[in-house]
């Protein structure tokens, strides 16, 4: 498919095709949180006071009533830069791992392939974002531990050193882990399914804007599984990193195991669909643009010749 221009930037597989997608990953990634950071400061309020904050609009109704309508931003740096820079990670690390897996593992199912290449690039992209995530997570629900990054970091180094940043790594990758290999799986089988069994046509017959149409459908589909399947460990990270409890299995008792995955699950499904929608939208579109295809599927000749079974 040819972009604007009637070329393409780069070549697929290429260092400047992953750099690409690291900057298209950056830039999704990076605007789609920003924009849902007042649900973001809901959510964690929340997890972390669910009696007093038990709802998506009294919530709201008491986060504006005491701290004012500057309090449902807080934390946008963080969201804005932590997981700029977790995005890039995650989109340049999977297009490379998922190349890698599939010559790597010739012969094997597809799933396993999105699996390994999701799991291996999340577990860089949470040690990229977990210092920035410490220190949203108290801005968001300590009102008078800091104003943001500028000031966060510093409090946070000088209160609990190095290790305060990745006190809540295992939950994040525990959280986003399952997320991430789930959410990447069903989107690539999502993609397919569409192409063959709705739109019955191969993507490189399809337009642009149906093409986006797609990623669009398969990328709410993708969000919504996965919100579920993460929903305990996000809220065992809030726990953590603003000292509800010491450890994962304190979280665990003081939680309740059902609570795990009922608290904040509403205002996570509400936040999860459409950013997950919108990431994959903004960065398919900035792959259009630059005259590369759409995501999903997996573009290696060998494994097509099998015919992998999905």
């Amino acid at each position: 498919m040819e972009g604007v221009e009637g070329r393409r930037v780069c070549q697929e597989f290429s260092a400047g095709y992953y750099g690409l997608c690291a900057v298209g990953g950056m830039l999704s990634a990076g605007t789609t949180h920003l924009a849902i950071t007042p649900l973001d400061v809901l959510k964690v309020n929340m997890q972390v006071n669910p009696i007093k904050y038990s709802g998506i609009s009294s919530g709201f109704s008491i986060l504006w009533r005491e701290q004012g309508p500057s309090s449902l931003w807080r934390g946008w740096s963080g969201k804005l830069f932590g997981y700029g820079v977790q995005g890039g990670f995650k989109f340049g690390l999977y297009e490379y791992f998922k190349k890698f897996y599939s010559d790597l593992l010739e012969g094997h199912s597809r799933s396993s392939i999105y699996f390994l290449s999701s799991a291996s690039a999340q577990v860089f992209a949470d040690i990229a974002l977990c210092p920035f995530e410490a220190v949203k997570v108290r801005v968001q629900a300590q009102p008078y531990y800091a104003k943001g990054l500028a000031d966060g970091f510093p409090k946070l180094y000088y209160s609990e050193g190095l290790s305060g940043f990745y006190r809540g790594l295992f939950p994040l990758w525990g959280r986003n882990l399952p997320f991430s290999m789930i959410m990447f799986s069903t989107f690539e089988h999502s993609v397919n399914f569409i192409y063959q069994n709705i739109i019955k046509r191969r993507k490189e017959d399809c337009s642009r804007t149906q093409q986006l149409g797609v990623t669009c459908l398969a990328g709410y589909t993708a969000g919504a599984v996965g919100t579920f399947v993460s929903n305990p460990a996000d809220n065992i990270v809030s726990s953590l990193y603003n000292k509800k409890a010491d450890n994962v299995l304190q979280a665990v008792k003081k939680i309740g195991f059902g609570n795990l995955f009922i608290r904040s699950l509403p205002v996570r499904i509400t936040i999860v669909g459409p950013l997950v929608t919108l990431q994959w939208f903004f960065y398919d579109t900035i792959k259009v643009l630059s005259g590369l295809p759409t995501s999903g599927g997996i573009n290696n000749k060998k494994l097509e010749e099998a015919k992998l079974s999905t």
